[in-house]
């Protein structure tokens, strides 16, 4: 299917690996000229180099957490063109007790996986407004509607993401502009598989049987009793930032852990 998205100009956020690098893929399949970003530039560097036989891949290191590095990450995208489709998915994740939890902690957490959003989308936004048309997506979690008791701040800071969604769109109002959001539940990234590989490392079990149990004993609720792989999320988010009618909404791909109808 043909998404209308060749030659459009796209910034995935944190698309050195995971989730935001099978995203990067997925756009660049379609067609999409890329624009990655990571942490450091041998992560960029390793990405752009994977990716670059499949179309126009350009990208660049930077910390989101620090304003003047989302201000370069934003001058390097517009020396590019003007960006059709901004993807927020860079974000943190650990599990560490409620009470362990310090201001600094929640500081750190709040500054990345929200506030990083916040500087991308404020410089952005407005840019697509002025043009009329444009998509920002919003990377959440399940937990943000499910909040996950080991991983209190992680949940509260996509909780967040949602309000910022929402909110971003009423601005959005008889434009061509969307903003989305995107609740993923459990997927298999390289950061989740090294949580688990040394979570059986920890137990002295096989990081099989661990996984395997997983779903049995923390997340139950789920229908499809398996962790969701990131280029199934990837085709949600590219699909999702293509639809010309989806705006202000949050749409989940966690496999039926939520129980809602909604």
């Amino acid at each position: 299917m043909d998404l209308g998205l060749k030659d459009k100009l796209v910034l995935v956020t944190g698309s050195g690996s995971g989730i935001g690098k099978a995203t990067a893929k997925t756009y660049l399949q379609e067609g999409a000229r890329l624009i990655v970003h990571g942490l450091t530039e041998a992560e960029v560097t390793a990405c752009v180099n994977d990716l670059s036989s499949l179309g126009d891949v350009t990208g660049i290191a930077a910390d989101l957490s620090k304003s003047e590095d989302a201000t370069a990450l934003a001058e390097f995208a517009k020396a590019q063109g003007d960006v059709d489709i901004l993807v927020n998915n860079v974000g943190i994740f650990s599990v560490k007790p409620f009470e362990e939890l310090t201001d600094e902690d929640w500081l750190h957490y709040f500054n990345i996986n929200v506030l990083s959003a916040v500087r991308m989308s404020r410089i952005f936004l407005p840019a697509m407004l002025k043009r009329g048309e444009g998509s920002v997506i919003n990377m959440a979690s399940e937990a943000a509607v499910k909040p996950l008791p080991q991983m209190v701040h992680y949940s509260v800071t996509k909780t967040a993401m949602l309000g910022l969604t929402r909110g971003m769109a009423e601005l959005t109002k008889g434009t061509k502009v969307r903003v989305n959001s995107i609740l993923p539940g459990p997927t298999w990234t390289e950061g989740v598989e090294a949580y688990f590989d040394g979570l059986a490392d920890q137990k002295g079990e096989p990081l099989d049987t661990i996984v395997n149990n997983y779903f049995k004993s923390d997340e139950p609720t789920s229908l499809i009793q398996r962790f969701v792989q990131p280029d199934e999320v990837a085709r949600m988010i590219v699909t999702i930032s293509a639809s010309t009618a989806s705006n202000g909404a949050a749409h989940r791909i966690e496999g039926g852990i939520v129980r809602n109808i909604l």
